[in-house]
């Protein structure tokens, strides 16, 4: 698990081999919840209060 944020271009990196359309035009947190759609996860950044989940590379961001 990351203690720290992740950074806009490490997301675009992350999301390359994803294909998301425009992504580099989308805000961060928009970005995060596609890259979690096109890895099958629920687009929960944000959203959840005490998540559980871990390993998780947005947690530090998400429950801070």
């Amino acid at each position: 698990m990351s203690t720290t944020k992740i950074t806009k271009k490490e997301l675009l990196a992350h999301a390359k081999p994803f294909n998301i359309k425009g992504a580099s035009k989308l805000k961060k947190t928009d970005l995060i919840h596609a890259i979690q759609i096109a890895e099958g996860n629920n687009p929960c950044f944000l959203t959840i209060t005490n998540c559980s989940v871990s390993p998780c590379l947005y947690r530090a961001e998400c429950q801070a």
